[in-house]
């Protein structure tokens, strides 16, 4: 699998995100700088627009970049999904668009796609 973060070099600053991280739809702040550390690991995420034939089985993309965030109250503007198994989904808070990422219940930490976010 070629590694794809080149493509967000500028976006990491001493293992950190360089900018803010915000909503691809609305705009909404979700991280603010140097808040969160850079991860890469493959992870299945369902796709953010679904079929309505896929309701009961949800499309999924796997993601292979992600922001790491080990406090949950470091976010600015994001929603928690209810749980699927030890997996909560995140979105954005303002316009409850996503899921953007996910919240893993066994070990606490939160992961936001870079692919499914804007840096700016």
């Amino acid at each position: 699998m070629p590694d794809c973060s080149e493509n967000f070099e500028k976006e990491i600053s001493d293992g950190k995100n360089a900018r803010s991280i915000k909503c691809k739809y609305c705009n909404s702040v979700i991280l603010t700088p140097l808040c969160a550390s850079f991860s890469s690991f493959e992870f299945q995420l369902p796709l953010m627009k679904q079929t309505k034939n896929s309701e009961d089985n949800p499309e999924k993309e796997t993601v292979s970049l992600f922001w790491a965030v080990t406090d949950m109250f470091t976010f600015q503007n994001v929603g928690f999904s209810n749980t699927v198994g030890t997996t909560k989904y995140l979105t954005c808070a303002d316009c409850e668009l996503g899921p953007i990422g996910y919240h893993d219940l066994s070990n606490k930490m939160s992961y936001v796609a870079l692919t499914r976010v804007l840096h700016s």
